[in-house]
């Protein structure tokens, strides 16, 4: 729905810039971001209803649903990071400096940055990390994340301005969805929330802080 959203509520003057056409680490931004409206009380009850019946979901059982989101985030976002700063080290590396040991050049990548717990390894090994070598996400695996970070931010933002208002969708229609990769990712969202994004939303949405 996000992507559908970003496409048909896109008002720029080039098609090669409109909807989706952003960076990569902009792009699943309105995606993710449905993800919390999507288990909002008010928005959650009109659809999470027996396709027969019409009857509701039961509380506890939705209660646990949504509590099992957060479930085990800690080992989640260490393995993901892990992949992440792997894949910047495979394309940080000069023309013809590939590493002899492959996985000897991971160890020490993960090493560098405080990753190397041998209990988590990184969420895809290099032999088969296809996202980044044949998959379009080269240097950019980070960008699931990040564009996490940018909806939890926009979430808790919305939640502080009154929630789901018709002002609150229209300003994010007008400084996010209509304006595809027209302008800089970062100026957008800035313009939207009125300043760069906070990281403790996305700690908080993953249930890492108290």
């Amino acid at each position: 729905m996000g992507h559908a959203v970003h496409g048909l509520f896109s008002d720029v003057r080039y098609p090669s810039l409109s909807g989706t056409s952003v960076p990569r680490d902009f792009v699943e931004f309105p995606s993710t971001f449905e993800e919390d409206w999507a288990i909002l009380p008010e928005v959650l009850e009109n659809y999470a209803v027996h396709y027969e019946t019409g009857e509701r979901i039961p509380q506890d059982l939705l209660d646990r649903l949504i509590e099992a989101r957060q479930f085990n985030q800690g080992f989640d976002t260490y393995e993901y990071l892990g992949a992440t700063m792997v894949d910047m080290e495979w394309h940080l590396l000069g023309e013809g400096a590939g590493p002899d040991d492959v996985i000897d050049f991971e160890n020490r990548s993960l090493e560098k940055y405080g990753l190397d717990n041998p209990v988590i390894p990184p969420r895809y090994k290099s032999p088969y990390f296809s996202h980044v070598f044949s998959g379009g996400y080269s240097a950019n695996y980070y960008a699931y994340i990040w564009s996490e970070i940018l909806a939890a931010d926009a979430f808790a933002f919305m939640q502080e301005q009154g929630g789901l208002t018709r002002e609150n969708g229209d300003r994010y229609r007008e400084y996010i969805l209509s304006q595809g990769g027209s302008r800089e990712a970062m100026e957008m969202y800035k313009d939207f929330r009125g300043g760069e994004p906070d990281v403790s939303n996305l700690l908080k949405r993953r249930g890492l802080t108290p």
